[in-house]
């Protein structure tokens, strides 16, 4: 899953363990995330949403295609 956190993160002047003490998580988890190696949890992703007050579709993109896209192909 692509994501904005980074940009978002380094806009803030923010390190990686600032953000991670924010969230409540590691400062390996918001690596992995930032490098799409994982995708947060649901809640995990409304928490990063609230705190850069922002829509969660504003900072996660899905980089699969909906089965309904491709069939009206």
């Amino acid at each position: 899953m692509k994501n904005q956190l980074r940009l978002l993160r380094t806009e803030r002047g923010w390190s990686q363990a600032a953000l991670a003490e924010r969230l409540g998580v590691s400062r390996q988890s918001v690596n992995a995330i930032e490098t799409g190696k994982y995708d947060p949890s649901l809640p995990l992703a409304f928490a990063i949403a609230r705190l850069f007050e922002l829509k969660i579709e504003e900072i996660f993109e899905d980089e699969t295609e909906a089965p309904d896209a491709l069939a009206a192909e």
